[in-house]
């Protein structure tokens, strides 16, 4: 017998207990509550302080709970009106004047307004600030253009830039730029993450560590009440697992189905979700130290693997060859002229040979499961079989998903040659900035985990982030993506089509190219 048990006693918009017990017996099919979701997740959330997490998974709940000044429009990656109902950009690119929403409350009571604005990016971005210390905030990057926030009054707040930042409206509305309660940060402090508030279609319930984050609905919520009661994320990091209680009736929608087990959702029971979206699953070289520092073996690492097979066997045809650090899915910035590296065994053992790296022993971190991760014990293991026999002696360390991000993140330096990883993004800008700068290397703050440096790489992308034209935007990205293709501080190996299946008792429901999970309009029968 396997047993999950939940209770929870809360007032819910209905003044009813919710009390709820889900069991998967046999081949029993459990009963889930109406009008309460549950959600299969890929692991345990890090924190719910969207300021100081980079997870997808993370994300996928926080998005229910928060709101940013603008936000991504239903099914796209453009922007849109949300906590601010408009705004305008000065004619130098520096200045953006944002006209907020009257009459939003925080979840906590506390008023929605200007100052609220200023404290979430001031705590980020000013280490002078009392309250910077409930960080870190790992994806300050996205806001470092920012020089001052003023609120002007109650309903008007300005962001004073120090240059034309391209992508700042699209990083405004990434999960880092969700606004949380100041109220909730000054009484919870570094606690905040596990007591979140915010001014989202769904409140903060509970977290029980390894079982369940719920949330209720905001009956209060300024774009109209949520359908649901409340949503229950389970984080089931076993992909078979998770599929299990899928088929059991123990959850209603599962994310990041294996390809293996797709054909098992067929039928008038379950619907499958396809989306593509702006992702790359590659691995991180650690170009400072070992092999990998020679060029011509991070070039043969990429000849090494049969990416094809990887795609089509492992995946299933869930995902397509990738070329470069830039998804397909930003069309205007993608460099159609670059084609993957081939797979090419003895092109492989050519370089290695050359660089004189044969029998080099490499240590590959590998995760369990993780956000956008693609079945990573069998990508890992795949992957370890290609490259040992070109000649490497490949040793995979395998780690839960938020202790391998503890690993990885901080750098390679010491410890690995090649770790796993995945990115979704929201703009051309993001992935590259923040992973393979110089100045984004762990110990500057970025997730540069392998160190990779090419001045003129920084230099594109410097111009690129500060050019008001997208075109000239366009160029610069793929003059980029052209250059660390040669260089090969990562191994490219797929963009993902996301997937996830719901249950015939769920409507409303669809996947969006942000990778984010927006369910303010779902229904439960």
């Amino acid at each position: 017998m396997s047993i999950f048990k939940f209770t929870r006693r809360a007032a819910l918009a209905t003044g009813a207990a919710l009390t709820m017990t889900l069991a998967a017996v046999g081949g029993a099919v459990a009963q889930t509550p109406p009008g309460v979701l549950i959600v299969g997740q890929i692991a345990e959330p890090k924190a719910l302080d969207p300021a100081a997490v980079t997870a997808v998974n993370d994300f996928r709940i926080l998005m229910n709970v928060y709101d940013g000044l603008v936000r991504y429009k239903d099914g796209t990656l453009e922007v849109e009106p949300a906590l601010a109902t408009d705004w305008e950009i000065s004619d130098d690119g520096k200045t953006y004047t944002f006209t907020l929403r009257d009459g939003v409350t925080f979840h906590d009571g506390s008023a929605f307004n200007a100052e609220a604005v200023k404290f979430n990016f001031d705590r980020m971005l000013n280490e002078d600030h009392p309250f910077h210390d409930t960080g870190p905030f790992p994806l300050a990057f996205f806001f470092s253009a920012i020089e001052t926030v003023e609120a002007v009054d109650d309903l008007t707040v300005k962001f004073t830039l120090n240059a034309p930042y391209a992508p700042f409206l699209s990083n405004l509305a990434y999960p880092t730029g969700l606004i949380v309660s100041p109220a909730a940060v000054e009484q919870h402090g570094a606690d905040f993450g596990r007591n979140p508030s915010g001014t989202g279609a769904f409140k903060f319930a509970e977290w029980r560590s390894n079982e369940a984050v719920v949330v209720e609905a905001n009956p209060d919520y300024w774009d109209g009440a949520p359908d649901l009661q409340a949503v229950v994320f389970r984080p089931i990091t076993d992909a078979s697992t998770r599929t299990a209680e899928m088929l059991a009736g123990g959850i209603d929608l599962m994310v990041e189905v294996p390809p293996v087990a797709l054909s098992e959702f067929q039928g008038n029971q379950y619907t499958v979700h396809e989306q593509a979206g702006p992702h790359l699953w590659f691995l991180i070289l650690n170009t400072k130290e070992g092999p990998m520092a020679d060029k011509r073996v991070r070039q043969a690492a990429n000849f090494a693997i049969n990416k094809e097979a990887l795609v089509n066997e492992v995946l299933e045809g869930t995902a397509d060859v990738a070329a470069g650090p830039t998804p397909p899915a930003f069309a205007w910035a993608y460099n159609d002229d670059l084609t993957p590296y081939a797979y090419d065994p003895e092109k492989a053992k050519s370089l290695i040979a050359e660089a004189g790296a044969e029998g080099a022993e490499l240590t590959f971190y590998v995760t369990e499961g993780g956000s956008g991760m693609l079945d990573p014990i069998a990508m890992g293991t795949a992957i370890q079989a290609d490259l040992n026999a070109v000649g490497f002696d490949v040793k995979i360390e395998t780690y839960e998903w938020n202790t391998f991000l503890g690993e990885v993140n901080p750098g390679l330096e010491g410890k690995a040659d090649m770790a796993e990883m995945a990115w979704m993004t929201n703009d051309p800008d993001t992935l590259p900035f923040l992973a393979l700068r110089t100045d984004a290397w762990p110990d500057k703050g970025g997730f540069n985990s392998g160190y990779y440096s090419n001045p003129e790489v920084d230099e594109l992308l410097e111009q690129a982030r500060v050019a008001t034209d997208q075109n000239e935007r366009a160029t610069l990205y793929k003059k980029m993506q052209t250059i660390v293709q040669d260089d090969a501080p990562w191994v490219f190996v797929a963009n993902w089509k996301q997937n996830a299946v719901t249950s015939d008792r769920v409507g409303n429901f669809a996947l969006q190219p942000s990778f984010f999970l927006l369910l303010d309009d779902v229904t439960k029968n």
